[in-house]
């Protein structure tokens, strides 16, 4: 038999407690309940991946994913994984309601694969680097929970702070980013709206920064994902720069946006695509000159491993947004990244993305 063959294939839920909840505009996880995915090949290699849907991007959910999976499981018997590309294209149209689905199984395949020829996932992917710069996240909250979470950031050698706003008015979600201004005085700040402001309101928290002098280097998501003239109105009118998140799901939404002058940047997530329609949007990015972000949706750090693998190997990526381990009390995994400060160290000794079930 064919050693690359996938023999066996394994679904489970993966409930994950968090260290604080999760919030953004649009709402929040008081708990990561993802699924672990695992694939065997005919040789004995164990592929690892994982599937974090979060409903309140997405509409996805864990029983709406396991649901998914299961009826592509049969379909997955036999395959050859070194076929990942049209593996990847079956997925796409079989999948294609599930896309954190689709990301898990995806990240199995590719983890299996580079384990089996016994080489690290981001050399496999490009080889480009070992090191990314990280930001850490500032959940919804009022005004004295944003400056603790401040803080608290700083206090781990994070310099690059997140805010999710959106969820509140532009004067209070203003407020919150003056007071973290003032904890953080040096810190470079990004806010993510995530799709919870209109255009006015997006303009109007972007000129109150500007009054309270309150420098912002990044502007995620401002308005919904279907305002793609939206996000181009703020893009033009604004002086911050602004990142797409979910406007950019595909490929197709990152040319639209590349027409329509909508973002500066985009926001790349294996959970909104795939891991191999990610690397067809890194590439359209590229060729026109837009800044990458990679990012995750609430995952440990067997799917961030998976996502550092891509960007690192890449190469490219100007921010990267992969700190929710660090709000997950605890899992069940060893190995893979490693933070320190504001730096995330990929193993490079390590084979696949690195992470093993302990």
């Amino acid at each position: 038999m064919t050693p690359t063959l996938i023999t066996a294939v394994h679904f489970e839920p993966l409930d994950l407690p968090l260290t604080e909840p999760f919030g953004i505009a649009t709402g929040a996880q008081h708990a990561a309940e993802n699924v672990l995915v695992k694939l065997t090949l005919a040789d004995g290699t164990v592929g690892l991946g994982e599937a974090a849907p979060f409903p309140a991007v997405s509409g996805e959910t864990q029983a709406s994913t396991l649901a998914a999976l299961e009826g592509v499981r049969a379909g997955l018997m036999g395959r050859d994984v070194r076929a990942w590309r049209p593996l990847s294209e079956w997925l796409g149209d079989t999948l294609a309601l599930a896309p954190a689905g689709r990301a898990g199984v995806e990240m199995a395949v590719l983890d299996a694969l580079a384990r089996h020829h016994r080489v690290p996932l981001y050399v496999m992917l490009g080889g480009a680097g070992t090191v990314l710069d990280i930001d850490m996240t500032v959940t919804v909250g009022d005004v004295t929970h944003a400056a603790e979470s401040a803080r608290s950031i700083l206090k781990r050698g994070i310099t690059t702070l997140k805010v999710k706003v959106g969820a509140l008015s532009p004067d209070q979600d203003a407020a919150r980013m003056v007071a973290i201004h003032e904890v953080a005085p040096r810190a470079r700040l990004f806010a993510d709206a995530n799709g919870g402001y209109d255009v006015a309101e997006a303009l109007a928290f972007v000129k109150e920064l500007e009054r309270a002098g309150v420098p912002l280097a990044l502007l995620e998501q401002p308005v919904p994902a279907s305002d793609v003239a939206g996000m181009a109105e703020v893009a033009r009118r604004s002086k911050v720069r602004v990142c797409a998140d979910e406007s950019a799901r595909s490929a197709k939404d990152v040319l639209r946006l590349i027409r329509e002058g909508a973002a500066h940047g985009i926001n790349i997530k294996t959970m909104k695509c795939g891991v191999v329609e990610a690397l067809t949007m890194w590439s359209l990015a590229r060729a026109a000159g837009l800044e990458l972000m990679v990012g995750g949706m609430v995952e440990s750090v067997l799917a961030m491993s998976a996502s550092a693998h891509l960007a690192a190997g890449l190469g490219g990526f100007t921010y990267a947004d992969l700190d929710t381990p660090l709000f997950i009390a605890r899992h069940p995994f060893r190995s893979g990244i490693r933070y320190e400060g504001s730096r995330l160290h990929l193993d490079e000794g390590a084979l696949g993305h690195g992470v093993t079930l302990s």
